[in-house]
């Protein structure tokens, strides 16, 4: 009798084998995940830490540059980079030296610093808006925004585009299932129907963005340059231009979040294409990893802001929270802005992410893939599907959440990290060539396990 011919392995085989070669090769962090979960409710300080395709978290002891050690003495190329709060390094001298100073003089005071009038004046001549303020979190920022936006319209409603993100900001949880309006699952608690004050639409769509705009009572548009969180989704030919002219045409306020475009260049997305928000906010990068955002406004909102302020009286906008602004915060903004984030920097990133997108297609193009690269600036997006799609819905279509868990925990078996929530890549200014290469050749790997499947 013939034997029977062994079967060929799975996907599902290919994720048991690296899972036990995860567990096998990282015996303290799996031992510390256990001591974790009996004190951090969801095993993490942040349950966000545990969403790796791992079967536990990697624990990290240091950071330096663009690498990462765990706990059990691994070395990580790191193209996560603290999903973008690390993006130029972990450990970077000039901030450390000005958290340092700064920490041995007092973190904060409820008084501003001699440094806010050099970082305000920083952030003017880098965005181009003239007047700012700061918040702890991007998330704090853009809520800020929202109310103020709110405030001097009169006007109830907030448009966000359909797999957008900004942060946990409830009026942006809202997006399309079959076509209509619906909060995200993921909206714990929430006991409003934010759908009433919240309209969404595709991104890309600028027949729908008129549509959404015409009633006349949307206080403001609340828009990243480019999509990153559902995939990276680029703008069409025009859309800003046109998203600009029909906001102003519907006296529809504009806030540009570039908490993740920031990697486009020194100015941002905003800067590069000439943007013209009413309102600019980014964090996370801007102060080097310390919680730290700044949103920035024109002059005639400025005003208008005033106006409503003065409805109310002082100390009533009940927007803003004790730690935003502290000294801690702005000495690391100022070494940022003035000493980390230059064009020397951002010139190294770019052609880090230039070789990165070059070594990535030549993979798709050598081994007949439907896949794609997409990038803006020193962030890059392999997308599981060819072409890339244009809007959340067709990119939700394209996304395999079991082939990304494999493609994942493939990475991290050979020491590389990337953000573990999709297939998105930042080029630091210290990435070194070798780890794009050492990037490039373990996905390459994985294209090559997966053609040995059934």
């Amino acid at each position: 009798m013939n034997p029977q011919p062994a079967a060929m392995p799975t996907l599902s085989d290919l994720l048991h084998a690296e899972a036990a070669r995860f567990t096998a090769e990282h015996p303290r962090s799996i031992a510390m995940s256990r001591q974790s979960a009996e004190v951090w409710r969801g095993g993490a300080p942040m349950h966000w830490m545990t969403d790796w395709a791992s079967p536990c978290p990697v624990f990290a002891a240091q950071g330096v540059g663009a690498q990462i050690t765990d706990v059990d003495g691994k070395l990580y190329d790191d193209f996560c980079l603290a999903d973008t709060p690390a993006m130029f390094g972990h450990g970077e001298p000039a901030v450390a030296r000005a958290v340092a100073d700064q920490a041995m003089r007092g973190t904060g005071f409820m008084l501003p610093t001699a440094a806010a009038v050099i970082v305000g004046r920083l952030l003017a001549q880098r965005f181009g808006l003239p007047l700012w303020q700061a918040a702890t979190t991007a998330s704090d920022a853009n809520r800020a925004a929202i109310r103020w936006a709110r405030a001097v319209t009169g006007r109830p409603v907030i448009l966000v585009f359909d797999g957008g993100y900004h942060g946990m900001v409830d009026d942006a949880f809202v997006v399309l299932k079959n076509g209509q309006p619906a909060m995200k699952p993921g909206l714990l608690g929430q006991v409003h129907d934010l759908t009433a004050t919240t309209r969404v639409v595709p991104f890309n769509d600028l027949a729908a963005l008129e549509a959404a705009l015409a009633p006349g009572d949307v206080a403001a548009v609340l828009a990243e340059p480019v999509m990153t969180n559902c995939g990276m989704i680029l703008p069409d030919p025009g859309f800003h231009h046109a998203l600009r002219a029909l906001t102003r045409k519907s006296a529809t306020l504009l806030v540009i979040d570039e908490t993740h475009t920031i990697s486009t260049g020194p100015g941002g997305y905003t800067r590069a294409h000439g943007l013209e928000p009413d309102i600019f906010v980014v964090g996370k990068a801007i102060a080097g990893g310390v919680p730290a955002a700044v949103w920035g406004v024109t002059t005639e909102l400025s005003e208008r802001m005033d106006r409503a302020a003065a409805q109310v009286g002082l100390g009533q906008s009940g927007i803003g929270t004790t730690l935003s602004g502290n000294a801690l915060a702005l000495a690391a903004m100022r070494a940022m802005l003035s000493e980390v984030m230059t064009d020397t920097a951002y010139d190294r990133m770019l052609a880090g992410a230039e070789r990165l997108v070059a070594g990535l297609r030549a993979v798709i193009a050598a081994r007949g893939l439907a896949w794609s690269v997409v990038h803006v600036g020193a962030r890059v997006e392999l997308v599981l599907a060819d072409p890339p799609p244009k809007n959340a819905a067709a990119m939700r279509e394209a996304l395999d959440p079991d082939l990304l868990s494999a493609l994942h925990l493939w990475l991290i078996n050979r020491g590389v990290l990337i953000a573990p929530f999709h297939t998105m890549m930042l080029v630091s200014p210290v990435t070194e060539d070798a780890a794009i290469d050492r990037l490039v050749a373990a996905v390459d790997g994985f294209a090559g396990a997966l053609e040995g499947l059934n």
